[in-house]
């Protein structure tokens, strides 16, 4: 049974398929790599048009090397506020929507950025623009549209982590799972670059004269891969290697990029020392390794989202769709105000698949009741505790 708080929400997005579709469209027909700093302002000038034409107030902190940063703010800006997320930037390169821009077919709707996540950018804007029309905000909501989250947001890890300060919760629109249902749980991930230096020498006359960065950096690459441990969830991947001059010369020099995943933040501290022992460890007499942290993400753990899936699986029951909390292997910004302790739920937002590829799709007639879902679940908080959370 909702209330009637809840009620008039639902029922005002109940109107609006065509207008978020209309608004969707809009969207992936604007090139927003994360380093397209003009596309993803775009986005975000876009946003604030919309947010404002309902009396929202829009804040908007300007960035001189990536997309600028969105805060839209209803009900005050007290502590206790709910904190919705989502990011304007892509992975496709800029010029990818002139030969593959938005098109529909029935209910899928295709194009780069489709399901992650401008439909969750969508969704997130209906659900301020729905809360604006009650008489007034029964508590203090801001949403945040990042610009850099496809790579590890470098920039907007700063101002997530603000505005989380006082969060009661965080709702992460990332695309919900093909399978129908949210993400209550996320592995952290962290990005690596390896960097060896060696001494060259021609390597039939003087072999012994030189140190081979390349052999340094496969011992390393044996050592960092046997630390993947499936069972507890613990990947370690090089991705890429490069070095050496040529065939015949012992590599003065030689780089590798590492990937790793974990389920927790205790596996995150074990696995990063011993990353920097294998590391340290002299494999070739003559070599010096060095590695460099590139990105971070931080894992969402269950424990995290529990209390505030089991409101939103009741509100989306009442609306009238079942869901199921999954996890999953990829790394979103929910993990950084999880690790804040503020208890967070992602993967939100309407359904997609085959994100970062040509055949990303988003499901239409999700959009309106995963929708409704959200708002609903944000006003209704008060029907639970979070005390085991924090």
């Amino acid at each position: 049974m909702q209330d009637e708080l809840t009620q008039q929400v639902c029922a005002w997005l109940e109107g609006q398929q065509q207008a978020m579709q209309d608004c969707l469209e809009a969207l992936v027909n604007i090139d927003s790599n994360s380093y397209d700093k003009a596309g993803t302002d775009a986005v975000a000038d876009l946003i604030t048009q919309w947010l404002e034409q309902d009396g929202i107030m829009v804040i908007r902190h300007q960035r001189p090397d990536s997309g600028d940063i969105l805060e839209a703010h209803l009900g005050g800006t007290g502590q206790g506020h709910v904190l919705l997320m989502g990011h304007r930037d892509t992975v496709f390169p800029t010029g990818t929507v002139a030969g593959r821009g938005y098109t529909q077919q029935d209910n899928i709707g295709f194009g780069p950025g489709v399901a992650d996540m401008k439909s969750g950018l969508v969704m997130n804007c209906f659900v301020m623009r729905a809360l604006s029309h009650l008489p007034t905000c029964p508590l203090p909501v801001r949403a945040l549209f990042t610009a850099d989250e496809e790579i590890g947001s470098p920039d907007g890890r700063a101002f997530i982590e603000a505005a989380a300060q006082g969060a009661r919760v965080a709702l992460n629109v990332e695309p919900g799972r093909v399978s129908g249902n949210v993400v209550t749980g996320r592995k952290g991930g962290a990005g690596f670059l390896i960097e060896v230096t060696g001494k060259a020498a021609h390597s039939g006359v003087s072999h012994a004269d030189g140190a081979s960065a390349i052999e340094t950096i496969a011992r390393k690459i044996i050592k960092l891969h046997a630390l993947t441990d499936y069972e507890a969830g613990i990947t370690t991947n090089v991705g890429t290697i490069t070095g050496g001059v040529s065939r015949n010369t012992v590599a003065p020099f030689a780089s590798a990029q590492l990937d790793t995943r974990f389920v927790t933040t205790a596996q995150r501290d074990q696995l990063y020392k011993a990353i920097e022992a294998i590391i340290a460890e002299p494999d070739v007499p003559g070599t010096l390794a060095i590695i460099e942290q590139t990105s971070e993400f931080y894992p969402l753990e269950a424990r995290m989202s529990s209390a505030l899936f089991e409101l939103y699986q009741v509100q989306a029951k009442a609306i009238g769709f079942a869901v199921d909390g999954e996890f999953t292997g990829g790394c979103s910004d929910a993990g950084w105000t999880a690790s804040l302790g503020i208890p967070t739920l992602c993967g939100l937002g309407p359904v997609g698949a085959k994100m970062h590829t040509d055949e990303e799709y988003c499901l239409l007639d999700t959009l309106v009741p995963r929708t409704q879902a959200l708002a609903a679940t944000l006003l209704n908080l008060h029907d639970v505790s979070f005390a085991s959370a924090r």
